[in-house]
């Protein structure tokens, strides 16, 4: 058998010059290269297996997250029924290590119930007033609630309209987190579309049926409607919560400021763009200690204006009896929110003991929350328009209230939408 000889790289590459091949053209034939299409190919795989195993752990990541903030808020909610359970009241705030409070309670921080956060969440009362509560958690910008009377959730993220603001839900009055006009809805020539801006006077003379009718016109604003009394209670409840809202910083204590309602001067007035200034255009200020401040906070840091005060403002609400007052009154005077005798069956409540909050039984104009014009023998068709005008004094606040006809129109009723 004839012997085949081994040849080295450099034998081979003498014997392809002397054949007419150059070194290159002969590596060419015997070691091709990728193609551009190849490589193209290959790049194209890899970015997608790439996406593939980002995507796969981004979920992951966000499932894990979501696991461990409900989680957090469990255990968070076994801590408040213990609580409930030795105190007879659910915690009214957390102090700065997340100790359960309340001020009709001792201990106070009770350091025997301190919420956990093992994934790093940052838990706030949003809403919280002894008997309901809701807690949320916050973790990258994702956010967890769970109430007193029900399990932990996801919160999907709300986008609201220009113009709107969020406000935290309630359990109280079966409200979840929604989108309403940071100020009373304006209106800009004669359009019928209502819009929410600092800038003009609030749009009036208009009935409650016309402001039903023109609600859903906000623009770009799908489930638009004139703001509901659920709606507006959980506004009021949430505000009252709120410390900054108070003259003396205390819930309850001193009284919650009730906007423009001296009649000085004698008209409804612009809102600031501006949240610091409250007092825009009443010709008061903070060192004055007046009540005239038109902003009010919410839970979440949000900003309101004029949620009592300038004009009485039309919600949704209507009801042909039932309303609560003093047998006989007759809508001859206003009347204190503790004078009722005749209690009705408006539904939601009406009432500042509705909201839950300690001591809110006892309110009165003197804590700036409004007093309430009705006729208990009333059984026409009325509808509900809430926190008063520039010109009410201490009639105004939150949670002031008149029945009038949905055909009623005033210059000084307007309205405010939300979503």
């Amino acid at each position: 058998m004839k012997q085949v000889s081994k040849k080295s790289s450099f034998d081979l590459i003498i014997l392809s010059r002397q054949s007419g091949l150059s070194s290159a053209s002969f590596n060419s034939n015997s070691n091709p290269g990728f193609t551009i299409v190849e490589l193209l190919v290959v790049i194209v795989v890899i970015a997608i297996l790439a996406t593939i195993t980002i995507v796969s752990y981004t979920s992951i990541s966000t499932k894990a997250t979501e696991a461990a903030a409900i989680s957090d808020l469990s255990n968070a909610k076994n801590q408040f029924a213990l609580y409930y359970t030795e105190h007879s009241v659910y915690p009214t705030g957390l102090d700065t290590n997340n100790c359960l409070t309340n001020a009709t309670v001792t201990p106070n921080p009770d350091t025997n119930y301190c919420l956990k956060s093992g994934s790093g969440n940052v838990f706030a009362l949003t809403v919280a007033t002894g008997s309901t509560y809701t807690l949320t958690a916050t973790k990258s910008s994702n956010t967890y609630k769970v109430t007193n009377d029900s399990s932990p959730v996801v919160v999907a993220a709300l986008i609201c309209p220009n113009g709107f603001i969020i406000v935290p839900g309630s359990a109280t009055y079966g409200t979840n987190d929604f989108c309403v006009m940071k100020y009373e809805a304006k209106q800009v020539g004669s359009t019928t579309t209502p819009i929410s801006q600092a800038a003009g006077t609030p749009w009036v003379n208009i009935t409650q049926t016309t402001n039903i009718a023109n609600s859903p016109n906000v623009a770009g604003c799908t489930g638009c409607h004139l703001i509901t009394e659920a709606e507006l209670m959980t506004i009021a409840q949430n505000v009252l919560s709120v410390t900054s809202n108070w003259s003396s910083g205390v819930v309850g204590t001193g009284y919650i400021y009730s906007g423009h309602n001296d009649n000085v001067p004698a008209n409804a007035l612009a809102a600031s763009s501006d949240d610091t200034d409250g007092y825009y255009g009443t010709g008061n200020s903070s060192s004055s200690g007046a009540d005239q401040r038109r902003t009010l906070t919410l839970t979440n840091g949000e900003v309101i204006w004029d949620m009592a005060g300038n004009v009485y403002e039309w919600t949704g609400g209507q009801t042909t009896g039932g309303q609560p007052g003093v047998a006989g009154n007759a809508y001859a005077s206003w009347i204190q929110w503790t004078d009722v005798t005749t209690p009705g069956t408006l539904s939601p409540s009406v009432f500042p003991s509705g909201t839950g909050i300690t001591g809110s039984s006892t309110w009165t104009s003197a804590q700036g929350i409004g007093q309430l014009l009705s006729n208990t023998a009333e059984t026409g068709l009325r509808g509900f328009v809430r926190g008063c005008s520039w010109g009410s004094s201490s009639f105004a606040g939150v949670l002031a209230l008149l029945l009038g006809a949905p055909s009623d129109t005033n210059t000084y009723v307007g309205f405010r939408v939300s979503r």
